[in-house]
């Protein structure tokens, strides 16, 4: 995405939800392009922390507020030329707690996000979506065109947005892409979250020298994806001309219990999972077929060992 010097200055983009995990990294890459970067949060999951050093760069503005601000939307997409979307309440257990929030910030989020970039004439909205639309599968790898069965509020939330895109694109001729991101990881994870993710939460309790927790009998397989290579396919999917559905996976499958060996090999600690009752909503195997998504150039370039090395050398380890 963009030329060896960088694109130039006029070239300006949207990050919403830019202070996440997902979204400082991708502002992070656009800024190191030489994009002016707009990121856009209410730090109801971002935290400043996550951005501190990327507000130092003069190509990169901070707005706190919520997507759901519709005539800030159409303030903020002036000029715009691309909207990552990454802005949501992302976690099931918080969806099914409370599904009025959820539904209102990713649903209607969205809606305004496309009305907005549609007034501005944005070139494209790429919109972050999730493999847990497809629910519980009797067939794997999971495919892009295989029937949809969200499980939570959560993945109900997510597929509703990906037909706003659809609707959008079709009706109003506004182009978007929905990348169904598979099990993501990395660095500026919160291993202190009650709703933290298996590898977030496993380093939170490793680092206290305490068994990881696993919910259920740990033979639940995910495709577990690096962060770096979910950049990647949004910087990809940007400048490319595909549009609709993909997935973004790693196109492997590894069980909680391989997950939490692996971890604590690599860290070097003699510890015991403990098992606990199985989380609701949480479908029982994942696997992405990443092939329609090679067509626009993805391709993942980590490994769930190199992924995780890096992820814990972020969070101080050694290794």
């Amino acid at each position: 995405m963009g030329s060896d010097t960088g694109p130039s200055k006029t070239r300006k983009v949207v990050v919403t939800g830019g202070a996440g995990f997902i979204g400082s990294h991708l502002a992070e890459k656009l800024a190191g392009k030489g994009y002016q970067v707009a990121i856009i949060d209410n730090l109801a999951n971002g935290k400043m922390e996550n951005i501190a050093e990327l507000l130092k760069r003069d190509n990169v503005e901070f707005v706190k507020d919520s997507i759901t601000n519709i005539a800030l939307m159409r303030k903020l997409f002036q000029g715009v030329e691309y909207i990552f979307h990454q802005a949501a309440l992302t976690r099931v257990p918080h969806s099914i707690d409370d599904p009025l929030t959820t539904n209102e910030t990713n649903i209607k989020g969205t809606l305004y996000v496309l009305m907005a970039a549609r007034e501005n004439k944005v070139k494209k909205v790429i919109y972050a979506s999730s493999s847990s639309v497809y629910g519980e599968v009797l067939t794997l790898p999971q495919k892009e065109n295989m029937p949809t069965n969200p499980l939570s509020p959560y993945a109900l939330t997510k597929l509703a947005a990906e037909h706003y895109c659809e609707v959008f694109r079709q009706i109003y001729g506004l182009s978007t892409i929905s990348l169904r991101y598979f099990n993501v990881y990395g660095s500026r994870q919160d291993p202190t979250s009650r709703y933290a993710t298996a590898i977030a939460a496993f380093i939170g309790r490793i680092s206290q020298n305490l068994p990881p927790v696993i919910f259920g009998d740990g033979e639940q397989a995910r495709d577990l994806t690096f962060v770096e290579d979910v950049v990647q396919a949004n910087m990809l999917a940007a400048e490319s001309k595909a549009e609709g559905v993909f997935n973004i996976g790693s196109g492997k499958s590894t069980t909680v219990n391989q997950l939490a060996d692996l971890m604590l090999r690599l860290t070097g600690k003699n510890l015991k999972p403990i098992y606990q009752s199985a989380r609701l909503g949480d479908p029982r195997r994942t696997l992405a077929d990443i092939s329609k998504s090679k067509s626009f150039g993805y391709e993942p370039k980590y490994s769930l060992e190199e992924g995780l090395r890096k992820t814990l050398r972020e969070f101080g380890y050694e290794i």
